[in-house]
């Protein structure tokens, strides 16, 4: 590619991101009824190819997609690999009358056999990559070290495929005697991946929506930024690649206005108590074992209890009093970000025999038997977590 073609190629990607942003910026009710038509377009587009659709349910953005399709009309079965998530979610799921799907491994599976999932996706990802060499990955792994890319990178200088050199002081060292540089490495028994996801829910959602001829809706934001950010830019709301159909109608939003549509979504849900109990009667779990029905107990809130409740601060803005964001118990992604408290504090406070477990006895080093844990890893990238971290004190302490 010369010079010209990419440049073309750079301004077509800065418009691109500028459409994008304008749309994230539309008022609400704007961004629900242009939603709605991306959904309906999906929908038709799906029916004309005699395809079905479904929703893939995880934490409270999908759970507010699938009731609001509903709400829209559009009424579609629900998935879920229900067992990776917090038994609060899980209860939503039932009373949802989500299908319950198997992961094909186990979390104790994925860290000793797959690796961590730390840092992020796209970092994890080449971490994987440094740690497990090919002739086949020779340049990227080059540019991983170099930021200097080859033909399918547009022979780019000081690319972004470059770790920033915080990680690659801890695992560049993969590549010290090609590259000539003196980084370091974790120990052998640590390995990094981001194909967590892949074999807990990716990839059993996946198999199922091919056995039922169905494509899915997607509870993803670009707001959420890194790769699923990229993909909704480019690709935009609706995808329909040769390998990949999706439809993510919430691209576009913003955490406010998920937040909204959940408050939203809540009131729709007990006005419409009957649609979820004959989706929850059609289900195994809905059912005693003489086939009899069980008793339907409607939820008290969409709202996960993980999450706690969403509220409104004074200036006006939603947040949720529990968790902000939710995934597996055993997730490090973007861990090093956070402010103390951290997701395995607060998961020592709801249970401290899954923290001991997690931290501390999850894997085995197979060299010498000994049993470890993310505390290892955690350690090694820098991040605190043994100690218990101090509670800030707020004004109701003293009242």
């Amino acid at each position: 590619m010369d010079n010209n073609s990419t440049e073309l190629w750079r301004q077509q990607k800065i418009k691109q991101r500028a459409i994008f942003t304008a749309r994230q910026r539309l008022p609400y009710e704007v961004k629900i009824r242009r939603q709605a038509l991306r959904a309906w377009e999906f929908y038709e587009k799906m029916l004309s190819q005699y395809k079905d659709c479904h929703v893939s349910v995880g934490g409270l953005d999908s759970i507010t997609l699938f009731i609001w399709l509903h709400s829209i009309g559009i009424h579609v079965k629900g998935i879920s690999v229900s067992g990776i998530e917090d038994s609060s979610i899980q209860k939503v799921h039932r009373a949802l009358g989500l299908e319950i799907v198997r992961s094909y491994k186990s979390k104790v599976e994925v860290l000793n056999e797959v690796g961590f999932p730390v840092i992020s996706k796209k970092i994890a990802g080449r971490i994987n990559a440094l740690q497990n060499p090919t002739e086949n990955n020779k340049t990227v792994r080059h540019a991983i070290v170099t930021g200097e890319c080859g033909a399918q990178g547009h022979f780019a200088k000081n690319s972004r495929m470059q770790l920033s050199q915080k990680w690659l002081k801890l695992f560049g060292g993969y590549e010290n005697e090609n590259e000539n540089v003196n980084y370091g490495k974790p120990d052998s028994c640590i390995k990094i991946s981001n194909e967590c996801c892949y074999w807990l829910k990716e990839k059993p959602c996946d198999d199922w929506a091919k056995s039922h001829n169905s494509s899915p809706y997607l509870g993803i934001m670009a707001s959420e930024g890194g790769q699923r950010e990229e993909a909704l830019i480019e690709h935009g709301c609706n995808y329909y690649g040769k390998t990949v159909t999706r439809s993510a109608p919430f691209a576009i939003f913003m955490r406010q206005d998920i937040l909204q549509l959940a408050l939203d979504m809540d009131q729709w849900y007990h006005e419409h108590l009957e649609l979820f109990e004959t989706l929850y009667h059609a289900q195994p779990y809905g059912k005693n074992k003489d086939g009899s029905l069980k008793e339907y107990v409607p939820l008290k809130s969409i709202v996960p209890e993980i999450y706690g409740t969403i509220d409104k601060k004074v200036n006006g803005e939603l947040f949720t009093t529990g968790a902000q964001r939710t995934g597996c118990s055993m997730c490090g992604f973007g861990i090093h970000l956070e402010k103390r408290p951290h997701r395995f504090d607060k998961l020592r406070e709801r249970n401290q025999k899954e923290w001991e477990f997690w931290m501390y006895r999850c894997c085995t080093d197979k060299k010498t038997g000994e049993k470890f844990g993310w505390g290892r890893v955690l350690d090694y990238i820098g991040v605190e977590w043994e100690d218990v971290p101090p509670v800030q004190m707020t004004l109701d302490d003293f009242m």
